[in-house]
């Protein structure tokens, strides 16, 4: 009877993972990255596809956005908070073969904190007095001050762990030790992963291979999904099409939480947005709840400042500047805009994302209904990061901002936004310097609180994650609290 209670046990798991295991997943996902590696560029597209699919670091954000083991499988900080001790899993391999090791996490580590190497954001390093290597699986971080993002900073894509020396050819053709590897970026086609056979989490990944392919064209999307081209659209749904995709039984729609705060960003250091009675006025002119409800059919919230409500300590300031035309026409023309003299500047949208092309057009033509003339420019995502971003020249455009815990970008005067506040700065420095988590707290409020007052940026709303996939299509995160299609556990039921 035993046997035959174990053999029945055994099929009935060996039937299991034949219907779980096996098959392609092929995504659509709206923009092709500038390069394969996010600790070289900041482009979200990056993480999207390979955070935790191809890249790992020492830790990471799972769906819940808890910072859990990744390549370290336990680690421990002193009572000071200046020293943390990470224990790396043994056994564990690079896609090429190569044993990973604590010289690897020495060599990113060093790299990171070091601002004429390229890696992006070195200021998320700088408290890192010194890495050293107890021995090949135990590494100590030592800290010159307190840090209270150490730990989430470990776990963002920049912090991901390549193999020792290898900086340029991860650009285009990344290594890492997730559960699946790179095979090929095919250029304005997509990009193209296996299952890594050696990963260290046995049963994992279920799929043989995974293909993100890029496809900006939100209309050609449906087209593909609708064909059985792709499987799944992996962000970025239209309310329209996800209303008509969930009424189909071939189809499901997954619509939760992110931390992307949809920000109309105005330049503070440029005409006329150096003015904070302009930068007032457009937040009294825009009605962010007729905005969601007209726009979005209602799927998404209305921020106040740069946090997400799912976030630690937000505070809601949406409120903060009621919808009110008057209000709005008073102060530019205190700022010296009228009939006879209208605000004009150039509104900068990128390309292909449909939310935010979406709202800056309904922006803007709100805007008209209180004189304001701001002239739409369209620009292809590498222009929007070259000129925008990088360059900061542009007087207002719309983006969503995605990544997680990351209102210190406005500590850095020279971010595209060029706000360069002393008090934010102090704010921001006691917050990262306070072992008491209540104060912490009570700054990150302060922070979000000044932020709005200064009226940096029109924040319009958390977005929604919406995304829409076959019916066979099982295991997809319903949140994104980073951004990552995580297909880890992803299957395709048969």
């Amino acid at each position: 009877m035993r046997k035959a209670w174990t053999a029945m046990v055994a099929w009935v798991l060996a039937l299991a993972l034949a219907q779980t295991r096996g098959g392609e997943l092929r995504v659509a996902v709206l923009a092709e990255p500038p390069v394969l590696d996010p600790s070289a560029s900041t482009s979200q597209e990056i993480p999207r596809m390979l955070y935790d699919n191809v890249l790992q670091g020492l830790v990471k954000l799972n769906e819940k956005g808890e910072i859990v083991p990744a390549l370290a499988e336990r680690w421990e900080g002193s009572p000071s908070s200046l020293t943390w001790t990470f224990h790396l899993r043994r056994g564990v391999r690079f896609h090429n073969g190569a044993p990973f090791t604590a010289e690897d996490v020495l060599f990113k580590f060093n790299r990171a904190r070091d601002p004429k190497s390229g890696h992006t954001h070195p200021e998320y390093y700088r408290d890192i007095g010194s890495v050293e290597a107890k021995d090949p699986y135990t590494v100590v971080f030592r800290l010159r001050q307190p840090d209270q993002d150490f730990l989430f900073n470990l776990a963002r894509p920049d912090s991901v762990i390549g193999p020792k020396g290898r900086v340029e050819e991860q650009k285009t053709q990344p290594i890492g030790t997730g559960p699946f590897r790179f095979v090929a970026w095919e250029r304005g086609v997509g990009v193209r992963l296996e299952r890594f056979e050696g990963y260290y989490e046995p049963g994992l990944p279920y799929l043989d291979r995974v293909f993100f392919r890029f496809l900006p064209d939100p209309n050609a999307q449906i087209a593909a999904l609708r064909a059985g081209d792709i499987h799944v659209i992996g962000l970025g749904v239209s309310p329209e099409a996800a209303l008509t995709l969930g009424r189909d039984p071939s189809f499901k729609v997954v619509s939760g939480t992110t931390t992307t705060e949809i920000t109309v960003g105005m330049n503070n250091a440029r005409s006329p947005f150096n003015d904070p009675r302009v930068r007032r006025a457009i937040q009294h002119a825009v009605d962010k709840k007729e905005l969601i409800q007209g726009v979005m059919l209602g799927f998404g919230t209305p921020i106040g400042s740069h946090r997400s409500p799912g976030e630690r300590c937000y505070e809601d300031l949406s409120g903060l500047y009621p919808y009110d035309p008057a209000r709005a026409r008073a102060l530019l023309q205190e700022a010296g805009y009228g009939p006879a003299n209208p605000l004009r500047f150039t509104f900068t949208l990128a390309a292909p994302y449909p939310y935010e092309r979406r709202l800056g057009e309904a922006i803007a033509a709100k805007l008209q209904g209180i004189g304001v003339q701001a002239r739409l420019e369209v620009v292809e995502w590498a222009t929007w990061l070259s000129r925008v971003f990088r360059g900061a020249d542009y007087q207002m455009t719309i983006i969503g901002h995605s990544e997680p815990h990351d209102i210190g970008i406005y500590a850095n005067p020279n971010y595209y936004f060029r706000y360069d506040s002393a008090r934010f700065r102090e704010l921001y420095a006691q917050y990262l310097r306070t072992p008491d988590p209540n104060r912490a707290c009570e700054l990150m409020k302060a922070m979000q609180r000044l932020l709005a007052e200064d009226a940096v940026n029109l924040w319009v709303m958390n977005a929604p994650y919406i995304a829409a996939m076959r019916k066979e299509v099982m295991g997809w995160w319903q949140n994104q609290p980073t951004p990552s299609l995580n297909v880890t556990r992803v299957y395709l039921a048969r």
